[in-house]
């Protein structure tokens, strides 16, 4: 009898389009009522002329009210036509979808990664998304369809590819090669803070620079295990409809002599494409990097030559560099994508390849939706100062505990990590954050260099399971594109469930090398270690 009376949960499946909407309305409504309550916080804000702290008072605003709700409509169109992974997709897409249409994507996997091991691919994509860092986040948007790209094309689930992408990215966003962007956003404030201690004390560029490289690869390295081994075999198959043959057509086969012939001619011309690809792809190359060069005739074009370093030429502020990067790399694949559908002649003329490619951009359509909802939802957020308030509150707790040493480091890491749920922007939590880390661990004799490493790395721990970064719209849209249930789309309660296991595995990674370098005494730079 019990088992006839059994009630079985019909289970919804919330598109992400109507989960954005239904987040935007909660904010709305929370905002109403934490100002009810007078939400707010003080924290202390450096002042960069003087160098001294000054109170800061931040409150929750309200959007539920007239206001509001003026704001909201009257800003929809300006917050959608400034969300920056807007443009960077589309500028992406319009190279990667022409050297999808040629073949050249399909052509570069078989001759180079085909006889790569699955891992080793894998590793591949995770690696230049951990390194990507260097240069904002344009490996969001370029490295998320093309790891799709590469999965497909060698028979495997493509969702696979998009989340080692984004994992790459985002979960190594601290780590990379070489100095970037984040060190000159970040190198100014640390350096503020630490003189509230010490008035000569300096920070240099390059001061996170072994821990950083070292970092790079041993996060790559663990995310590919988890990849490989926890999140790809939950995937499942993927149905290649590209790849299905019709049996009757290979049936009606007149001459196996002459296929094999044609095969001969197809790799002879697929032969000379690749290297009408790869000479170009070097062309585009020497250019891209004279245009990095100072001081020679029509060089620097993509410098900012009002700064007075060279690294802060190439990623400061104004840099035409940072702002140009993507660009650069659509002219890479698109020159590339061209070169080889001319020498290989798998397309017939330039109407047939952007027809094609055009196919291809038509499959990321429901992406511009997708991106509009989600531009209302992160910039009515960030309207209402909640994560600010946040952030400052998280300030103080630091600010009042007692601890010190590996208590005191991993304690600083794990707030970061939380308050990064929140706020996803390194430069806007460090503001906050380091005039009252900085000093704190200073007094606990850890240098200041190390302070800014473990907001590196607490910044990194959490950025991929918020819905608040910017380019997760990316990494649930291209999931959905690539869903074959058409029946239920992957949520985002489901699209951070995929990349859990990757997110614990990189946190506990992240400090496993804070407490190494900190325990051995390793340098996390020339001269510059974790303690003072």
């Amino acid at each position: 009898m019990k088992d006839k009376k059994k009630m079985k949960l019909k289970k919804f499946y919330f598109h992400p389009i109507t989960a954005f909407i239904g987040l935007t309305i909660l904010t709305v409504l929370l905002s109403g009522i934490l100002s009810i309550f007078e939400m707010q916080a003080t924290y202390a804000k450096l002042n960069v002329n003087t160098n001294q702290l000054e109170s800061t008072l931040v409150t929750v605003e309200n959007l539920c009210n007239y206001d509001g709700a003026k704001y909201i409509i009257s800003n929809a169109s300006r917050n959608f036509m400034s969300f920056s992974t807007l443009g960077t997709l589309l500028i992406a897409i319009i190279g990667l979808s022409v050297a999808q249409a040629s073949g050249l994507i399909d052509t570069f996997y078989r001759r180079v990664l085909s006889k790569c091991s699955n891992e080793k691919i894998t590793f591949i994509i995770i690696f230049l998304g951990t390194i990507s860092s260097l240069i904002n986040e344009v490996g969001y948007a370029i490295l998320i369809p093309l790891g799709a790209m590469l999965f497909k094309a060698n028979n495997r689930n493509p969702i696979g590819g998009i989340i080692a992408a984004f994992c790459g990215v985002a979960f190594g966003y601290g780590a990379t090669l070489f100095v970037g962007s984040m060190e000159v956003n970040l190198i100014s404030t640390s350096e503020q803070a630490a003189r509230l201690i010490d008035s000569s004390f300096h920070v240099g560029l390059s001061s996170n620079l072994y821990i950083i490289i070292a970092s790079s690869v041993i996060l790559s390295i663990v995310g590919t295990i988890v990849v490989e081994k926890i999140i790809v075999p939950r995937l499942g198959k993927y149905k290649n409809e590209d790849k299905v043959l019709d049996k009757t057509e290979e049936l009606d086969l007149i001459n196996i002599e002459e296929e094999e012939q044609k095969k001969l001619e197809d790799e002879l011309r697929e032969k000379k494409g690749f290297k009408n690809a790869i000479l170009a792809g070097l062309i585009i190359i020497v250019i891209f990097i004279y245009m990095l060069i100072p001081n020679f005739p029509g060089s620097g074009m993509l410098l900012d030559m009002n700064e007075t370093t060279y690294l802060n030429q190439l990623f400061g502020v104004n840099s035409y560099f940072q702002d140009g990067f993507t660009f650069i790399i659509t002219i890479f694949f698109l020159v590339t994508g061209i070169a080889y559908a001319k020498g290989a002649k798998t397309l017939k003329n330039d109407r047939e390849l952007f027809e094609l490619s055009t196919n291809y951009m038509i499959e990321i359509a429901s992406l511009i939706s997708l991106l509009f909802f989600a531009a209302q939802f992160i910039s009515v957020f960030r309207k209402t100062n909640i994560a600010t308030v946040v952030v400052a509150w998280i300030a103080n707790i630091i600010n009042a505990i007692n601890f010190t040493g590996i208590p005191l480091i991993v304690l600083v890491v794990i707030l970061i990590a939380l308050v990064n749920l929140l706020a996803t922007t390194p430069i806007a939590k460090w503001t906050i954050l380091a005039p009252v880390i900085v000093p704190k661990l200073m007094q606990a004799n850890i240098s200041p260099q190390f302070s800014q490493f473990l907001l590196r790395a607490g910044d990194s721990m959490t950025k991929g399971i918020t819905p608040i970064l910017a380019y997760f719209v990316l990494y649930i849209g291209y999931l959905n594109i690539y869903n074959q249930d058409n029946k239920k789309p992957i949520t985002i309660t489901q699209s951070i469930k995929l990349i859990m296991p990757y997110c614990l595995a990189i946190s506990l990674t992240w400090i496993a090398i804070i407490l190494i370098w900190y325990i051995t005494g390793l340098p996390i730079a020339s001269g510059i270690y974790p303690t003072l």
